[in-house]
């Protein structure tokens, strides 16, 4: 995501391209192999989260419902993960003053997509595959091939916030 310093709070845009689910489990497990010292499971560096638990997939259909999940709840490891290169997050719901203050200085992105509208958003999904702990069930990371992918910025790169102030 070359453009991610030219998006602004409260634009839309439809993102095309790789990103990754991971919900609360997912999240303890990779910032315990980073202090760890042990290798990543999936490159950060770049990377997109997408704060999601996709329901089972129905017969016939690439993911189930997957709609976003609340993203505050991911708060004590994003600063971790940002620092390592992670880029963007996909959730829903505002995030406290310290990571607003990590987006801005790692210069990431927060989006938001629409809540409650989980089966809907899985018609953008064209490719999905387990990367990491497909022990965790629903809270696998997964890897997904999105398109047009809907999304508002509700952090941007410099820290402006559809929230308000940082």
């Amino acid at each position: 995501m070359k453009e991610i310093n030219t998006l602004k709070a409260g634009q839309e845009i439809f993102l095309s391209g790789t990103i990754y689910t991971a919900r609360d489990q997912a999240h303890k497990r990779l910032t315990e192999t980073i202090k760890s010292g042990r290798r990543l499971p999936i490159e950060l560096k770049g990377a997109i989260i997408y704060y999601c638990g996709p329901t089972q997939t129905p017969k016939g259909k690439i993911i189930g419902s997957c709609g976003p999940t609340t993203s505050s709840r991911m708060d004590t490891f994003t600063p971790l993960l940002l620092s390592r290169g992670l880029k963007a997050m996909i959730g829903k719901g505002d995030r406290s003053k310290e990571v607003k203050e990590v987006i801005k200085k790692y210069k990431g992105v927060y989006f938001v997509t629409y809540a409650g509208c989980g089966a809907l958003l899985s018609k953008f999904v064209k490719k999905a595959k387990i990367a990491a702990y497909s022990e965790l069930g629903p809270e696998a990371i997964l890897k997904l091939e999105v398109k047009d992918f809907p999304l508002i910025v509700a952090i941007d790169a410099n820290g402006r916030s559809i929230y308000g102030k940082v």
